[in-house]
């Protein structure tokens, strides 16, 4: 059987990844014994119920996920993780489809798909990227509300914008559009060090557990600095004191990583700068001892601040009495000293008044 395929077939097949449906194979003129033959002779391979891919071989990812929106029917978009793999937001590929409908359509379950029903498909599809997918700040808002832990969310709506995907302002914009939005609070606050350079929830953290309630400086996020042609970025530099802060969230690295922070580090102190490097336990399980140290350190290189306690159990405050007692220790043992000297001058006075008598 021989058949003229119109220009509006090849047109829809080449848009969709070769993906079409078996309503749109109609509207181009085929017929239904024609689509049958040419899936009996396996020259279109059945992808979902009505839903074919018209060509041979292993069909491409964009061909699956088309499959899914086209058998999903009108108003049907990529949603959720779906979204954020074709964004980039994240380097993982999706194991489940996500797909969000129209709250008053019906659509049958499918296998490998999750649905998601909203009544705001319409404002939240992106204008013109295909397959139809959400915009970038309604996938990233979507993976915020579905997180169950704060550090899940923050990492997608970071990723989003250190991968200028987005800014940290649209995505407070796009937060004002939603009545509910589960961590709404925590990602407001969030997005404002988001929009200062902070590049992960270890960042993160330091600036909330560390920095800001131990009353020391703010930091220059992502400070740039040049050496022998090649530029680097630092976590947190204090300008003026001239001390740098980097952030380590690995415990352990390959050796080529290893050598990068080694030359890292030599750059840092090629441009004059003193270096202090933490961890996650540092900063997550001993932020008082981790500003005790940043603080000292700040002080010694001019810093004319003081450090202050965040809280009645911090940590700090025992370390500030630790440092008095020191303090009066050797106050006592310097005016005990003073006493013996005195003590010993008067006896050799006398000792020389009576040699001279």
């Amino acid at each position: 059987m021989r058949l003229d395929l119109p220009a509006e077939f090849s047109f829809l097949t080449e848009r969709q990844c070769g993906i079409i449906s078996r309503r749109q194979a109609l509207q181009c003129g085929l017929t239904p014994d024609a689509i049958d033959w040419l899936v009996r002779t396996t020259r279109w391979q059945p992808m979902r119920r009505g839903i074919y891919c018209v060509h041979t071989g292993e069909p491409s990812r964009e061909a699956t996920l088309w499959a899914a929106v086209q058998r999903a029917g009108t108003g049907a978009v990529l949603s959720h993780q779906t979204a954020a793999e074709l964004f980039k937001i994240s380097d993982q590929q999706s194991s489940l489809i996500h797909l969000t409908v129209p709250v008053n359509r019906h659509v049958s379950k499918m296998s490998g798909v999750v649905l998601h029903r909203s009544s705001r498909v319409e404002r939240t599809r992106h204008p013109s990227l295909l397959p139809p997918r959400t915009k970038v700040e309604e996938t990233v808002l979507d993976l915020v509300h579905q997180a169950r832990t704060f550090d899940t969310a923050f990492n997608a709506a970071c990723a989003s914008c250190q991968r200028r995907l987005t800014t940290a302002d649209r995505l407070v914009d796009a937060m004002g559009t939603r009545k509910k939005l589960r961590w709404r609070a925590e990602l407001t606050s969030a997005l404002s060090e988001i929009g200062t350079g902070t590049h992960s929830i270890l960042e993160y953290r330091y600036v909330r557990l560390v920095e800001q309630p131990h009353g020391l400086p703010r930091a220059t996020r992502q400070a740039k600095i040049i050496r022998s042609g090649k530029t680097w970025f630092l976590d947190n530099l204090y300008e003026e004191p001239g001390l740098c802060v980097e952030l380590d969230g690995k415990e352990a690295h390959p050796d080529d990583h290893r050598w990068h922070d080694i030359r890292r580090a030599n750059a840092i102190l090629e441009a004059g700068l003193t270096i202090l490097r933490y961890g996650w336990s540092d900063v997550d399980r001993r932020p008082c001892q981790t500003a005790a140290q940043i603080g000292a350190v700040l002080a010694n290189l001019g810093w004319p601040g003081t450090l202050r306690a965040c809280g009645h159990s911090c940590q700090l405050r025992t370390h500030d009495l630790r440092t008095r007692d020191l303090r009066t220790r050797d106050l006592r043992t310097r005016d005990l000293r003073t006493r013996d000297l005195r003590t010993r001058d008067l006896r050799t006075r006398d000792l020389r008044t009576r040699d001279l008598s």
